[in-house]
């Protein structure tokens, strides 16, 4: 099984990639690998790992048996993630933007959400997340639509991305 590629899309074989996370033999070094992890272990049915990887403060409504259920009666049929912001090896934090396909009771479904991830004593742990994409805060100032547009075309936003 572990000559396999891994559950988790990365195109990686599962003993390279998810499964010494699993077994606690390696660290998530990243967030996006500890939520890779976390997928397989959906796959896998290994419920402890899902549960040992929510921080603490966070696993108050952890409920073991509806996560045995889901993981069991569930196909699972690929993780696409969509995007990552911060949660590399020397950050504290990150979230993790993914969506999780799967078949319960012959429908199907796409579980999408974005993660919030942060060390713990080192250790990369799932703290929450919420159900699609993260809200985008802009940094810069409001384009008007009679300003230059921010691609550079030299037309005016309303005529060229404000369209």
């Amino acid at each position: 099984m572990t000559d396999l590629l891994c559950h988790c899309g990365s195109g990686q074989t599962f003993a390279a990639c998810c499964e010494p996370i699993l077994t606690g033999t390696a660290p998530a070094k990243t967030a996006e690998a500890l939520m890779r992890s976390r997928y397989s272990a959906f796959v896998t049915g290994n419920v402890d790992h899902i549960e040992n990887s929510i921080a603490p403060e966070a696993r108050t409504d952890f409920n073991r048996t509806h996560i045995e259920e889901w993981a069991k009666s569930s196909e699972w049929l690929g993780l696409s993630v969509v995007s990552t912001e911060l949660g590399g090896e020397n950050d504290e934090e990150g979230y993790v933007e993914f969506v999780a396909r799967f078949t319960l009771g012959g429908k199907d479904y796409a579980h999408h959400e974005t993660g919030y991830f942060r060390k713990l004593d080192g250790a990369w742990m799932y703290i929450d997340g919420n159900n699609g994409p993260r809200t985008v805060v802009r940094q810069g100032p409001k384009l008007g639509r009679n300003d230059p547009c921010h691609c550079g075309s030299g037309k005016k936003y309303k005529k060229c991305h404000g369209a």
